[in-house]
């Protein structure tokens, strides 16, 4: 058992991607990751605080007119012992936002988790390759009925061979993929006329796909 974690942060804010936009959620942001994403834009290295179980259940409890919690990071399941012990006994919605690879922890939780966001990461914009963990990830959230939707974080270079990868990831249980533009300093850097492109590229190919931006970035929230 865990007794302690490290967290970034706690907040209520809106969900700002995917079919969730405009949910009120409580935000729990993890401070560590598997991986280093070319364009992560969060600063891991200061403002960190350690909660035991009994103090982050505590801080959950304050939080009352909330859709659901939002796992977030970094890369919560990188703490899935903690995690463990702490969504026994949490009574709220649960919201995963993942990277998708760690599979094996993910079988650790997977029965208090209710929503999965994962990640697709593609080498063109990401720097990685997982495709093979996701397949993984992807089969043991569908086996055990668990909502889950694909996210690509993409930008101008990915590839004919990205696209079509993601889709066959989609295709054999008809997830949802939703397409999120690449953005620095809060702007999209991708061109409208790309961004278009590139959907159609996907459309053409797989129909349950949504282009959807990061909007509470839009918004300036958090």
């Amino acid at each position: 058992m865990q007794n302690k974690v490290v967290i970034k942060e706690i907040f209520e804010s809106i969900q700002g991607e995917g079919p969730y936009i405009g949910v009120n959620q409580l935000f729990i942001r993890f401070s560590k990751c598997n991986l280093a994403c070319n364009y992560c834009d969060t600063d891991f290295s200061s403002n960190l605080k350690e909660y035991s179980l009994d103090e982050l259940i505590n801080e959950v409890n304050n939080h009352k007119n909330i859709h659901s919690i939002s796992l977030t990071g970094g890369e919560p399941l990188t703490e899935s012992k903690f995690l463990n012990e702490f969504l026994k006994k949490v009574n709220k919605k649960i919201y995963l936002e993942t990277n998708g690879t760690l599979y094996k922890n993910l079988e650790e939780i997977i029965d208090y988790v209710d929503i999965i966001s994962m990640d697709i990461k593609l080498p063109s914009s990401s720097g990685l390759d997982y495709f093979e963990s996701h397949k993984k990830f992807i089969d043991i959230s569908v086996k055990n009925k668990k909502e889950i939707f694909l996210k690509v974080v993409f930008n101008e270079k990915i590839t004919e061979e990205e696209i079509i990868s993601t889709i066959n990831l989609a295709k054999e249980n008809n997830l949802l993929i939703i397409l999120q533009p690449q953005t620095e300093n809060n702007k999209i850097i991708t061109s409208s006329e790309m961004l278009y492109n590139i959907f159609s590229k996907y459309i053409n190919l797989y129909k349950n796909i949504r282009l959807i931006p990061q909007v509470h970035k839009f918004m300036e929230l958090r």
